[in-house]
């Protein structure tokens, strides 16, 4: 849950960039799909470690939140959080789409988005292939909505790649 909810914020941090930079509507409109989702995910994730009396990282301080997510993945000997999870992106490719603007940001928040939802699909493989892992109702069906929600959104944003690839801008 605490390395989701980092991963989340990141996405947020994100599409937050969107409604200054894109040029498309259609990707201010994911972004704005992508807030909201991943909003009342990360609510029911801290709510979620609330009851178990676990520490709950604020997903406005996005650096806790990621470094502290990263200190709790287990497996991974890599330093930074945005290098130990799945999909996240680097001080460098948040600093390249924030430089953006126009349609050259909305091929680059495509395609980091689509690195990061994949990685969030990973991150839910893991779960589940993990011995007892997600044997808490609430766990299996929180990461199961993850998983259909990042997989749907993968796939709109495939085709958004795709048609803004070949026609050269989104409508």
């Amino acid at each position: 849950m605490t390395a989701m909810i980092g991963h989340h914020a990141q996405a947020i941090v994100i599409s937050r960039l969107a409604p200054t930079r894109a040029a498309s509507n259609s990707i201010r409109t994911l972004a704005a799909r992508v807030i909201n989702a991943q909003q009342d995910e990360i609510a029911l994730m801290q709510q979620w470690l609330r009851d178990r009396q676990q520490p709950v990282p604020d997903p406005g301080d996005t650096t806790a939140a990621m470094d502290h997510a990263g200190h709790q993945m287990s497996g991974h000997t890599m330093g930074a959080a945005h290098e130990m999870m799945p999909g996240m992106l680097s001080p460098a490719e948040i600093e390249r789409l924030e430089q953006a603007e126009g349609v050259e940001f909305d091929r680059i928040f495509l395609s980091s988005m689509l690195k990061h939802h994949r990685g969030a699909v990973t991150m839910v493989e893991e779960l589940f292939s993990s011995y007892g892992a997600a044997q808490d109702e609430s766990v299996f069906r929180l990461a199961t909505d993850i998983n259909v929600d990042q997989i749907t959104e993968i796939d709109r944003m495939e085709q958004l790649l795709v048609t803004l690839l070949t026609e050269g801008s989104l409508p």
